[in-house]
């Protein structure tokens, strides 16, 4: 089973998917896809950690998510992705914030393909981005946009797609 679960920041997606992981009864896989690229995110990365159990293994994997997940596509784990919108920031755009259109294809690509191919159970975790306002910049808008086309098409592809808003999941497809 793939499960995308969306919500806003803060919404409480990222509990509700280790709520999700525990009710499996099954050892945890949690590929963390932020990078600490600055104070504030090194304490959030920080504090991720710290609430999750120290019996799960957590993989830091910003870029090659795809061939990370084919590595237990076939394994008895529950998998926690969190979260794809870092992810997505992370192949579409440098440090220096140019695009980088092929890695950008090429991993996305990599995703949607090894998706309906994987067995093990696997919760994405995303932020919904597109219930605002239209961004000002061109950079704001190709995110909003390749993120709302990757939710799509993963909503297409995932056996359930649940929002959380406000701590409470509400069921999208099941």
């Amino acid at each position: 089973m793939q499960h995308l679960i969306l919500g806003g920041a803060r919404s409480g997606k990222s509990r509700y998917a280790e709520q999700c992981a525990i009710a499996t009864s099954k050892a945890v896989i949690y590929i963390a896809t932020g990078t600490a690229g600055d104070p504030e995110m090194q304490t959030r990365i920080a504090m991720h950690k710290q609430s999750r159990p120290s019996h799960w293994q957590t993989i830091e994997e910003p870029i090659l998510l795809a061939d990370t997940l084919q590595h237990y596509a076939e394994t008895p784990y529950c998998i926690i992705v969190d979260c794809l919108t870092l992810w997505l920031s992370n192949i579409l755009f440098d440090a220096q914030g140019r695009y980088q259109e092929e890695i950008f294809k090429q991993q996305k690509q990599a995703l949607l393909t090894l998706l309906p191919k994987i067995s093990t159970e696997t919760l994405f975790v995303s932020n919904e981005v597109g219930s605002g306002i239209v961004p000002i910049n061109s950079m704001s808008r190709r995110f909003v946009d390749e993120a709302g086309r990757l939710h799509q098409q993963l909503a297409q592809l995932c056996t359930q797609v649940t929002l959380v808003t406000a701590g409470i999941p509400q069921i999208l497809k099941h």
